[in-house]
């Protein structure tokens, strides 16, 4: 798999952990979960596609977690993407695109595939908690 180097965030799976491990430490093991599901489905399928969006995902991750006001704004638009009102929802679904979108631009994945992430609250990536 190609090596990219996405600015200040790590682009390996190595430096991804390290950086996790300082910024996020109770995401270690959803990390390290969706790892072994990326590389056993990457060594299935005969194709680094979901390793790569694995380093993608955690890559816009950890962008976003080391910037504690934006982190907090996207956790506080989760949260009011749960109430029942649905201009609200509509709102929040918006701010939380506005967030991702600026985060993967900022890691140079803007046209890269990927899966809806969770950043706010652990679990991490791919909980399904979005």
């Amino acid at each position: 798999m190609p090596v990219r180097a996405w600015g200040a965030v790590p682009a390996t799976v190595a430096a991804l952990r390290q950086a996790i491990s300082q910024i996020a430490p109770a995401a270690l093991p959803a990390f390290t979960r969706e790892l072994d599901q990326a590389a056993d489905q990457s060594r299935q399928g005969a194709d680094l596609s979901p390793l790569q969006r694995f380093i993608a995902q955690w890559a816009v991750y950890v962008h976003i977690q080391r910037r504690p006001e934006v982190a907090a704004d996207l956790r506080r638009w989760e949260d009011i993407a749960e109430a029942d009102e649905v201009a609200k929802a509509r709102q929040a679904a918006s701010e939380i695109g506005r967030i991702l979108d600026e985060a993967h631009a900022a890691v140079d994945l803007a046209a890269a595939p990927s899966r809806p992430i969770v950043t706010a609250s652990v679990p991490a990536p791919g909980s399904g908690a979005l």
